[in-house]
Parts: C-alpha cells; sequence; structure tokens
C-alpha cells in the first residue's frame, strides 16, 4: 500500500511521540470508487444481487422487502488494504430497508426489533448463484461497477483511543482556545485532508456526523452513559467497520438527506462469518 497520507500527517505536524502513537492508530482500507474502462470489478452498487439458490430475498417481516445496496466480492479486493480476520473469498451481500415499502419504517439502532431492515449475507465460495429478480414493490438501484484501491484510514478524533493518544488521558477535546498549540497545526491540516465519506471496506469510517461507533455504543448501552465516560469508550471500541456505502448519483441512491449507511461489527464475529450480527449506522 503506497498510501501514506495519515502518516505522512503526522510526520509534518505532530512532534515525534505523538507522531508514533497517533500512526499506530491507523488502519487499512479498501476503497471503493466507479470502475474505469479496463478496471477490475469488485464491487456492484445496485442492480439485481446474485443469490444461491433457495435463500429467499431478505425482508423485514410486516413491511415488506429490503433494497439490495452492493455486493462486494471478498477474494478481488486488494489484502493490503483488509483486516487479517477478513475473509479471503466469498460474496458478502448487503441490504437495507430504505422506505419505499413503508417510509414510516426505519432501522434504529437502540430498537432490535427493527435491525432486520438492515441485514448482510455472506456466500461462500464456489456456491451456485443466480441473478434474482428485485420484488415488484422495490425499484432497484441504477447498477454501478466498482473497482478498489487500499489506503490508509485514520480514526475520527473524537475516538477514544484517538483522545489518548493525542491528549493522554483526557476524556473530552478541550475548548478550541484551549487545544495545545502542539496540535494546532496537525488538526486543521486533518480537517483539510478528511473531506471524503464515500464507499468503503473496512478500515475506519468517515463519518458524516461523529464516530459512528459511539453511535453503535450508546445505543448497546441504553443511551444511560455521557459522552466520555469509561463504558461508553469501551464499548465503542469493541466495533469494526465492515463497510460504508455513501449516497450515489451514479446509482441513484440517496440515504436521508445525502447521508452514508455504515455496516459494523464485532472482531470475533468478524473471525466466524457471523455476519448476521452486524449492525447498522445511518448518518446524514
Amino acid at each position: 500500500m503506497n498510501d501514506k497520507r495519515y502518516s505522512g500527517l503526522a510526520a509534518e505536524h505532530l512532534p515525534g511521540d505523538l507522531a508514533q502513537r497517533w500512526t499506530a492508530l491507523l488502519r487499512p482500507s479498501v476503497r471503493l470508487r466507479r470502475a474505469a474502462d479496463g478496471e477490475q470489478t469488485v464491487a456492484v452498487l445496485g442492480g439485481n444481487p446474485e443469490l444461491p439458490a433457495g435463500v429467499d430475498w431478505p425482508e423485514w417481516p410486516g413491511h415488506g422487502p429490503l433494497s439490495f445496496v452492493a455486493s462486494v466480492r471478498c477474494a478481488a479486493l486488494p489484502r493490503e488494504g483488509l483486516a487479517e480476520k477478513f475473509p479471503k473469498e466469498g460474496l458478502l451481500l448487503f441490504f437495507f430497508y430504505d422506505g419505499q415499502v413503508d417510509e414510516d419504517a426505519f432501522v434504529s439502532p437502540d430498537d432490535p426489533e427493527t435491525w432486520v431492515g438492515a441485514q448482510v449475507l455472506y456466500v461462500p465460495e464456489n456456491t451456485p448463484v443466480s441473478p434474482t429478480e428485485t420484488p415488484p414493490e422495490l425499484e432497484a438501484f441504477t447498477r454501478v461497477e466498482l473497482s478498489a484501491v487500499a489506503e490508509q484510514s485514520a480514526p475520527d478524533l473524537w475516538l477514544p483511543q484517538a483522545r489518548q493518544a493525542l491528549l493522554g488521558d483526557s476524556r473530552h477535546w478541550p475548548h478550541p482556545r484551549d487545544t495545545p498549540a502542539e496540535l494546532k497545526p496537525f488538526l486543521r491540516a486533518f480537517g483539510r485532508l478528511r473531506t471524503r465519506i464515500g464507499h468503503q471496506v473496512g478500515g475506519h469510517a468517515a463519518p458524516v456526523q461523529g464516530p459512528v461507533e459511539y453511535d453503535l455504543a450508546s445505543a448497546e448501552l441504553g443511551g444511560t452513559h455521557a459522552w466520555g465516560d469509561q463504558l461508553l469508550d469501551q464499548e465503542a471500541e469493541r466495533w469494526l467497520v465492515l463497510a460504508q456505502f455513501d449516497s450515489d448519483s451514479d446509482a441513484k441512491m440517496t440515504w436521508g438527506d445525502e447521508g452514508t449507511l455504515y455496516w459494523l461489527i464485532r472482531p470475533e464475529d468478524l473471525a466466524a462469518e457471523r455476519f448476521d450480527r452486524a449492525r447498522l449506522i445511518v448518518q446524514c
């Protein structure tokens, strides 16, 4: 992986000890972008998914079928951009209830009865599959083929591990006027660099508004823990980004107000290929 944007940023703007602690937090990721002519297709937005025989189209009982968001061919992804536990082969299919059938029904991280509205199916390698027509109640998204590139990804600055690396034991970022002078050039440069959301597999999420791990951790703990609470920090650190899919004009996908879908999973479930335990966060 030749991409060194975030480690280079740290080397340029942070003292040696802080740069080392920050760089240790970086994770590889795979960026997905529209495939140009001649590029290998590793993932697809929209269109009709390929499902194994006997596997029904995912639905939310009582509400209707889920929309097909994307498929990812694990073996085609650049391994240097993935965590060791990420599957080396097989197909990941992402479905989401986007309100086409019932606009009043939505997936909420703190309501377990709604979680079925976001599903990830894993199809093992060499499983016979065939294109499956989108249910008549739904309008399929426009098919867009995606290529991949391995990139560095950086944690959101409000995540506990980022705060600890840059501020020590502080539970909160200080007011901007009280931010240590040695951090200010780095923070400004980080803000200028991190402007993309986009489609991504693995790595740290590029959030729309604050760390998605905190959104999920707060829901897991019943919304009873304040920002910076130790239990909330610990729960946030238990989740990894499986994939994120941004709103996409080419695919005619819009999540809320130009938002992004984030699927997260615990490391032990990723290793065991228990993708039915992945959870969704939507940020707009």
